[in-house]
């Protein structure tokens, strides 16, 4: 039998499970969103810190995910904003607007590409480095966007939703003009 190696207190996880709320980053820290507080627990040292705690009127976190190099972070939230922040100086970056029009409850980082699932069914490619950083936007979920993934080549784009669809997205045919067609659509799951 397995047992725990550490049990660690999350108070007011939000109980529900089309949200990302916790994410393990490169330089191994656990980011878990607790109702309006983003906390890091280092597993190096068992330390835990509190990286950013938001408003009522924009939370609660909705979904977190690391970058790459394991220090800076996104973080999606109710009011359908997503945050960047610098967990290294525990600052906070920019705040990408416009993508949805409602909760940001996946995200999924592909370089500097984060790439944004919201409750509106939209999926959008932010390029992170400039100014209007909506750079493609896939459109074929009904329902909410809860789950998404790049493959290792960063070519191809999974998406999972809560009308029980899973698409296959291809980055060399997207467009920020027009709606993307999927790849693959796969029709024959029940939840």
């Amino acid at each position: 039998m397995q047992t725990s190696e550490r049990t660690l207190d999350a108070p007011d996880l939000v109980d529900d499970y089309y949200l990302n709320l916790l994410d393990w980053g490169s330089c191994n820290v656990l980011a878990i969103a607790l109702a309006n507080t983003v906390y890091l627990w280092d597993a190096t040292n068992g330390s835990t810190s509190e990286l950013a705690t938001f408003e009522d009127e924009v939370g609660p976190v909705t979904s977190v995910s690391w970058a790459p190099d394991g220090r800076h972070i996104a973080i999606g939230l109710d009011n359908s904003e997503v945050q960047l922040w610098d967990s290294t100086a525990n600052k906070q970056l920019r705040t990408l607007r416009g993508c949805h029009r409602s909760r940001v409850g996946s995200l999924a980082w592909n370089n500097h590409i984060l790439t944004t699932g919201g409750m509106d069914g939209c999926i959008v490619n932010n390029d992170v480095r400039v100014r209007s950083h909506i750079v493609e936007t896939y459109r074929g979920h009904e329902q909410e966007v809860c789950g998404l993934k790049w493959s290792a080549s960063g070519q191809q784009l999974a998406s999972g939703g809560n009308d029980n669809l899973l698409h296959i997205w291809d980055r060399s045919v997207a467009s920020s003009n027009s709606p993307t067609q999927w790849l693959h659509r796969l029709e024959d799951h029940t939840a």
